[in-house]
């Protein structure tokens, strides 16, 4: 089966949008982020105040950043607004590493559930993220070794970009020809791995990211 291009009023992205530069002082960001959650939610300042018995000045404190609440202050809004109490602190700076590989100094490994020859080389690894995912890119090799093996299973959301090479590519009942430049996305719980390897050697980026608790 073969999917169309999505529309743009599909995608839920904007590639090219640039982020709100992040707060450097911990009590305004907390601030920002109570009064923005407060006004999704259509919720008054008079109101909040009598959910969390905190008096209306407080929380005026607290949403201009004048204040540093506690931690049971703002677990008491994390609870009256139904949010994490770890949303507070999304709008503070951190610092936020790339992982930079350079070619040929991947780790290699075998990859649990993997078949003989399938040489895998971990390219970087993002442990969770504010958003709970957990993403791991590898770059596969396979060669006239290789062994088949169509039903691998596993969590999460795989992407697969082929860039040397030809399988035939087995996700549930469907098989699809990979030629170099396709891409393939997929729902990883379901069986799939290369069926039929075509032309060796084959390349390919997998890329596959998870829930933490995955």
């Amino acid at each position: 089966m073969t999917q169309t291009k999505p529309s743009s009023g599909q995608l839920a992205q904007d590639p090219h949008r640039i982020s709100e530069a992040r707060e450097k002082v911990l009590e305004i960001a907390i601030g920002r982020e109570v009064r923005s959650h407060r006004r999704q939610q259509n919720i008054t300042v008079a109101e909040l105040s009598a959910t969390t018995g905190l008096s209306i000045g407080m929380l005026s404190k607290i949403e201009n950043g004048n204040t540093s609440p506690s931690l049971t202050t703002l677990q008491t809004l994390a609870n009256a607004l139904s949010v994490p109490l770890t949303t507070f602190f999304k709008g503070f700076e951190e610092k936020r590493e790339a992982v930079h590989t350079k070619a040929g100094h991947g780790v290699e490994l075998e990859r649990e559930g993997t078949r003989a020859n399938h040489q895998y080389n971990l390219l970087g690894h993002i442990g969770a993220n504010a958003s709970g995912v957990i993403v791991e890119p590898y770059l596969i090799t396979l060669s006239h070794e290789s062994d088949v093996f169509p039903t691998f299973q596993h969590g999460g959301i795989e992407t697969i970009y082929m860039l040397e090479g030809r399988v035939d590519y087995r996700h549930g009942d469907s098989v699809y020809p990979l030629a170099p430049g396709d891409t393939l996305f997929f729902d990883a719980d379901a069986p799939h791995g290369p069926e039929v390897l075509v032309e060796l050697p084959a390349r390919y980026l997998a890329i596959i990211s998870y829930p933490q608790n995955t």
